[in-house]
């Protein structure tokens, strides 16, 4: 279950920590905000390291999509909704800011950059359409649309967003890390102000900034109430007619498209980790009735952190962390967003501010209806009386027959089988593990 960009890039390798150390800045995580906050602070001159539990882009990164836009499904008509217009005109700006930088580092890095236009379609609602649209011509941005795509079913219209891009993450990663300060298989053990411990030794450092996907501290900034996880599924197909462009339905259960080289990338069948779903079979039987030459080469699964909002937490952990700062919350956008996280969090670690922080504050309210629904699954996780428990705060664990995985419903942690750690916040194995067809359990 390897995906497309594990298959086709050679990361570098990293020692581990053997030694104390002292730092200007820790950077806690090896995905791809990681690295980016590394790199910035390299090219800055600030002394820093980074400290990676397993490989770098061994988690979230390798599964990504790949996709660089600054349009995150009909998202903008509900900012101005929300938030005003003033907030989305800078939530737009922070992100095309990001894909700027992805495109000036691109031009000297092999890594199949390409500029594509983006589409956000609607298969029965030519309304949604036509109020971003609204929404978009009132923030400046020269949207445009489109009826006729050149996808295999019609559709009631789509918005296209010009010149975002795509590229292979891994060709990127391995190129921006290589002269980094970066310690792999250097897991975090306790994390306290202005110092962590770990298996190799303890370091101390003016600021830390927590970039591990979903944020492993607890005992601040109420994450496990603020963000829930996702998960959706990937096939790289041959033998399919080119589709130029990148596409998503605006319905999170819908499918999405981009193409890399001669395959066709296409996802679908999410769901909310540890819940019921149809894994690769949604967009199985979509290759089947609409594309019978094809061939799968790869498929696998991606799991993104989803906030209240729709907004990413980039900035200081809590109000009463100073120095202690966290990216997280990324949604099915992770790759402009950790670009967007490193550009905030350089900037705060330095004692700097930066134009974008206010609108991405993990410090926000969190009065929106998905905080609800987030404590009565946690409330249904904890009071479910089968085992296994989850170590993050003792939910109960339901089987996944499809990937063969345990997962936690409440947070999004998963485990193999043998009760190794896949995805947090869990930070540990589980100890104990019955045979899953024993327990009844499934997602």
């Amino acid at each position: 279950m390897d995906s497309i960009w594990t298959r086709t890039a050679s990361l570098p390798r990293f020692a581990p920590l053997k030694t104390n150390l002292k730092t200007d800045v820790l950077i806690i995580g090896g995905g791809m905000a990681g690295l980016l906050c590394a790199h910035r602070l390299s090219r800055a001159g600030v002394d820093y390291a980074l400290v990676e539990a397993d490989r770098i882009c061994g988690g979230t990164t390798k599964n990504t999509t790949a996709k660089l836009s600054s349009q995150h499904g009909l998202l903008y008509d509900r900012l101005i909704r929300t938030f005003g217009a003033e907030t989305a005109r800078l939530y737009l700006e922070a992100n095309q800011a990001a894909l700027e930088e992805y495109r000036t580092l691109c031009r000297d890095i092999d890594c199949d950059f390409e500029e594509q236009d983006a589409f956000v379609y609607s298969l029965d609602s030519r309304q949604k359409i036509d109020r971003e649209l609204a929404a978009l011509d009132r923030l400046g941005f020269d949207a445009e649309f489109v009826s006729d795509l050149p996808l295999p079913f019609p559709v009631a219209g789509a918005v296209r967003f010009p010149r975002q891009a795509q590229f292979h993450p891994l060709k990127f990663a391995a190129a921006v890390a290589k002269d980094l300060r970066i310690f792999e298989c250097t897991k975090v053990l306790e994390l306290m102000p202005g110092k962590v411990v770990t298996h190799g030794g303890s370091i101390s450092a003016k600021s830390i900034i927590v970039a591990t996907h979903f944020p492993i501290l607890n005992k601040h900034g109420g994450y496990f109430i603020k963000l829930y996880q996702h998960r959706s599924y990937e096939l790289a197909l041959e033998n399919v007619p080119p589709i130029r462009g990148m596409y998503v339905d605006e319905d999170r259960k819908g499918l999405s498209f981009r193409s890399w080289g001669s395959l066709l990338l296409l996802g679908g069948g999410g769901h909310r980790t540890g819940k019921r779903g149809s894994g690769w079979r949604d967009p199985e039987a979509f290759a089947r009735r609409h594309f019978p030459e094809a061939k799968e080469v790869s498929h696998w699964a991606a799991q993104d952190c989803m906030t209240l909002d729709g907004i990413p937490y980039i900035g200081q952990y809590a109000r009463g962390t100073p120095g202690l700062y966290t990216a997280t919350g990324f949604g099915k956008w992770g790759m402009t967003s950790s670009m967007l996280a490193a550009m905030i969090l350089t900037d705060l670690a330095q004692g700097r501010d930066n134009p974008y922080a206010a609108v991405f504050s993990p410090s926000r309210s969190i009065l929106r209806p998905q905080a609800a629904l987030n404590l009565w699954e946690s409330a249904l996780g904890l009071l479910t009386p089968t085992a296994p428990r989850c170590p993050h705060m003792g939910c109960a664990l339901r089987y996944n027959p499809q990937e063969r995985s345990w997962d936690c419903p409440c947070h999004g942690s998963r485990f193999t089988e043998d009760g190794a750690l896949i995805d947090n916040p869990a930070t540990d194995d589980l100890s104990r593990l019955p045979h899953p067809f024993r327990t009844g359990g499934s997602v």
